[in-house]
């Protein structure tokens, strides 16, 4: 955090070596449980890397983007590591406890930096207007709500006697960090599709239906009640306005809608296999001399700004396939874990899959490590979790 991302990089290079190491160099001791054994989210995560590098033999890519996209995505063999490293569930919490603390840390930043209180180690250049840390705003707004939303769901776990209320207001000034500090409207609807289901789980069963409905009134009532909801939300519907009457992509929902449109068209020339990986900028650069030959080119590695279609681009209508049978698999693994560590692990699924639709949070290298190396975190936690553990403790909890 705030070190030069060139060190960062080569840290996380470094660290992802002396994992693999690890796991091809080590031997389990007998009768150690194989976390991978049976579980669906390492076999989607391979294929998909699979695929990506078989797309070297056709993508109309620069070498130099191609191999650097394909190093992107090298982040999602984190997941695996962290549920083949992490040995036992003690492991997993005292991972996962760090791992929180630093969110913690970061959001606890971001207030000092609202309040005006001196925070020297804040590096982003948005820090002292938007309250951003060490990114920006749009990723510190998703990163708070799914901070809130594990909180919530693990508030049980919490160590000590004051440690369920702490973790109740960790959920609490996280959730208004997101709505009435930052401005980032992917962490405003992450936020709100993390609060809809969880107020749905609360819910008996018969009144779960209503979760359709949550969302738009979990809308109108922050509408009403932030000036930072109110006011992106108005922004966005001005600026589709604006895009829709002059068709100028000068705004950030414009622009969004230029690179969509665009995505599509490239999806639509190449349906089956794609333009290979690290295909996107070139395939953008070249649809838009073809209506402007005046168009100055993107730089390489660059991103249409959601996921989906960044992947729709690269390997065609079965990348589409492939990144939301990632996303099943995941969810799949998680219906084997007890619940409070599925509801955690279900809910930054969730995130990712809402914050996927309006940028590329996989693809991105801030926001993209923080959801692989937190979903990495709550599977190993919840499948190391043995089921008389996960029992005992709901016993020991009062009854309602």
């Amino acid at each position: 955090m705030g070190l030069s991302m060139a060190i960062v990089s080569i840290t996380k290079l470094l660290l992802l070596m002396c994992g693999l190491a690890t796991l091809l160099l080590t031997r389990r001791a007998p009768g150690e449980k194989n976390l991978l054994a049976g579980t669906f989210t390492p076999i989607a995560v391979l294929l998909a890397l699979s695929a990506f590098a078989l797309s070297l033999l056709w993508t109309v890519a620069p070498q130099a983007d191609a191999l650097g996209s394909l190093a992107k995505y090298g982040k999602l063999i984190v997941i695996v590591l962290m549920m083949q490293l992490i040995r036992d569930r003690r492991e997993a919490m005292y991972a996962l406890g760090a791992f929180i603390l630093a969110q913690l840390f970061l959001m606890t930043s971001s207030w000092m930096l609202f309040v005006q209180l001196p925070v020297p180690w804040a590096t982003s250049n948005m820090a002292l207007t938007k309250y951003a840390v060490f990114s920006s705003y749009l990723d510190q707004g998703i990163m708070s709500a799914v901070l809130a939303a594990v909180c919530w769901h693990l508030r049980e776990l919490a160590p000590g006697r004051f440690g369920k209320p702490l973790a109740l207001l960790v959920a609490t000034a996280s959730l208004c960090n997101v709505f009435f500090v930052l401005s980032g409207r992917s962490g405003h609807v992450v936020a709100i599709a993390l609060l809809s289901m969880a107020i749905m789980w609360e819910l008996p069963k018969r009144y779960r239906p209503v979760v359709i409905l949550l969302p738009f009134l979990l809308t109108l009532a922050l509408f009403f009640s932030s000036t930072k909801v109110r006011d992106r939300l108005s922004q966005v519907q001005s600026e589709v306005q604006s895009y829709s009457s002059t068709v100028q992509p000068d705004t950030s929902s414009g622009i969004r809608l230029n690179l969509w449109s665009r995505a599509v068209q490239a999806i639509s020339q190449h349906p089956l296999v794609g333009s290979g990986v690290g295909s996107w900028s070139t395939e953008y650069n070249r649809l838009q001399r073809e209506q402007n030959p005046a168009h100055q080119d993107i730089a390489g590695n660059g991103n249409p700004h959601q996921e989906y279609l960044m992947w729709g681009v690269q390997l065609g209508l079965p990348g589409l396939v492939m990144i939301c049978a990632l996303m099943l698999a995941i969810l799949r693994d998680t219906l084997k874990m007890e619940q409070p560590y599925a509801r955690a692990a279900q809910s930054v699924l969730l995130a990712l899959a809402v914050a996927c639709l309006f940028n590329t949070s996989l693809y991105d290298a801030l926001i993209g490590d923080f959801f692989c190396i937190l979903i990495g975190l709550l599977l190993a936690l919840g499948l190391r979790t043995a089921p008389d553990h996960a029992l005992a403790t709901r016993q020991s909890e009062p009854s309602a």
